[in-house]
């Protein structure tokens, strides 16, 4: 049986660095070269991913799957993360992910499938022609961005590995690596982190097997290799740096779940109707429209994607969060 932590000491997602804090601390660092920094040790990390070449990727701008609205800054989407593998401040992630080492890497694929196999990142990019699609991204905690991911439609992968009449859960399983990932010494979740999905959700054409972003592919502080993005969902569904997908027939623990079962749901749709235990859901603060009292968006249902509202047919979605 597994005895629940007390959570008293662990700091609230709500009270990880106020944006204002952090981007006078963004500015600071930026207004100085990688080369010059060597205070606290910074020097081998510190912009390391953002500035580093990456591989471009080629991939068709699919405008079935396009939000119409403009982006969010490409500084921005790589700066202000949850990715609580390398700390839980906003900024950890761009500062130490680049301890993170993407090649080689394998995803791990089994379950109640007919093919289970394991696939390096380089067959996984070759299962379906690649896509890009701007897709908005709606945090827990009450901020949202819009990005252009580049991936495909997981169903792709799902249809390659043949599920059988068990299978009706699917789990992903993300890196949980001490050496490289300092945050996993930590007690805030019990790792590794794992999310899950109903598989018609997974099956669902939004739900994108994601390998890139804004032309290339993807850094480490947002998920790189190879994450989920799924964009009905609160931001924290989106598995990052997946190192194994299981089909169960059984519906499978999730990180968040686990740890705060009464705050996360297993679900976790984009809902303004249904406020976090702590805070509303009602509204967000899209990154990037800055000043302190600029005004803040609607927050939308399914967080405007309403073509995955079928998927809930008479579910009662206070009930199922």
């Amino acid at each position: 049986m597994q005895t629940k932590r007390p959570r008293f000491n662990e700091p609230l997602p709500s009270e990880i660095t106020p944006r204002d804090i952090f981007e006078s601390r963004r500015q600071f660092l930026q207004q100085i070269s990688v080369a010059t920094v060597t205070v606290a040790g910074l020097s081998d990390n510190v912009f390391a991913q953002t500035i580093a070449a990456r591989a471009k990727l080629a991939a068709r701008a699919n405008p079935a799957y396009f939000a119409k609205e403009k982006p969010t800054t490409f500084e921005d989407a790589t700066s202000y993360n949850n990715f609580y593998e390398f700390g839980m401040d906003k900024g950890d992630p761009m500062l130490y992910a680049g301890t993170l080492k993407t090649r080689p890497w394998t995803v791990r694929i089994d379950g109640e499938i007919k093919k289970p196999m394991t696939l390096d990142i380089d067959s996984l990019l070759k299962i379906a022609p690649l896509e890009e699609r701007l897709y908005r991204l709606r945090c827990v905690e009450g901020w949202s961005m819009a990005i252009p991911w580049i991936g495909y439609s997981l169903s792709e992968l799902i249809r390659k590995v043949e599920p059988n009449s068990n299978a009706k859960f699917i789990e992903f399983t993300t890196l949980a690596d001490a050496k490289q990932m300092p945050g996993v010494s930590s007690r805030v979740l019990d790792w590794p982190y794992t999310e899950g999905l109903r598989i018609d959700e997974a099956n669902h054409p939004l739900a994108l097997l994601c390998v890139g972003m804004y032309g290339q592919t993807l850094l480490n502080q947002n998920g790189a290799p190879v994450r989920v993005v799924l964009p009905w969902k609160y931001g924290f569904k989106s598995a990052k740096s997946i190192v194994r997908i299981r089909f169960t027939e059984t519906q499978p623990q999730t990180a968040w779940n686990r740890s705060a079962p009464e705050e996360y749901g297993f679900y976790s749709n984009v809902n303004p109707n249904v406020d976090h235990p702590r805070w509303s859901q009602g509204s967000e603060r899209r990154i990037g429209e800055d000043g302190f009292f600029t005004k803040k968006r609607k927050t939308l249902m399914f967080n405007g994607y309403p073509e995955v509202a079928s998927l809930y047919t008479g579910m009662d979605l206070k009930k199922f969060y």
